[in-house]
């Protein structure tokens, strides 16, 4: 049996626009990708010194390195965050959070209009929740929060007993899972 800890990477140093056109949306999108973190320090207490996978975005390569003294970390691009954009081009400023809601809807709806379908975040985090059971070692995920509902699925499928799910996850917030195998 092993513990898997999924951490959601700490809060990114990044004003969205409350009202914006499509490029204005897609261009924060990118903003934010690239954006550093804040000075927040995370603590929590229990977190395995041992293997640590991080995604190929910045954020969680430095969340990871508030968490840990000199982490060795193993880069993975399948638990990277969900890309985002617009759901439709516009010249018309709409609020921010119609934005996120319409472009999550389209990536949920399998959309082409969106960098990657659901479909494919499925796939990508069935893959990572099969080496985690098939590694079978207690490790840390440091990942992101849209991302980490569909890992969780996954990991669910793949036997893993998950505690502390819920709808929002805030950053550096902690998730378990156990391999019940």
């Amino acid at each position: 049996m092993c513990k898997v800890y999924i951490v959601r990477h700490g809060r990114v140093d990044f004003r969205w626009q409350a009202w914006c056109d499509s490029k204005g949306f897609d261009d924060d999108c990118l903003n934010y990708d690239i954006s550093p973190l804040t000075d927040e320090s995370y603590d929590i207490p229990g977190l395995p010194a041992g293997k640590i996978y991080i995604s190929t975005f910045q954020r969680s390569r430095d969340t990871a390195e508030k968490l840990f003294d000199e982490p060795l970390c193993t880069l993975s691009d399948l638990i990277g965050e969900v890309p985002l954009r617009s759901a439709f081009d516009t010249k018309i400023k709409l609020p921010h959070g119609l934005w996120m809601v319409l472009g999550r809807l389209q990536w949920f709806l399998n959309s082409s209009r969106q960098a990657e379908p659901r479909k494919v975040t499925r796939e990508r985090a069935r893959r990572f929740a099969e080496i985690l059971r098939r590694e079978d070692n207690d490790c840390t995920v440091v990942t992101h929060g849209f991302f980490m509902h569909t890992l969780l699925s996954e990991l669910k499928r793949e036997g893993f007993k998950v505690s502390g799910r819920h709808a929002k996850y805030k950053n550096g917030e902690l998730v378990t899972a156990e391999s019940m195998v």
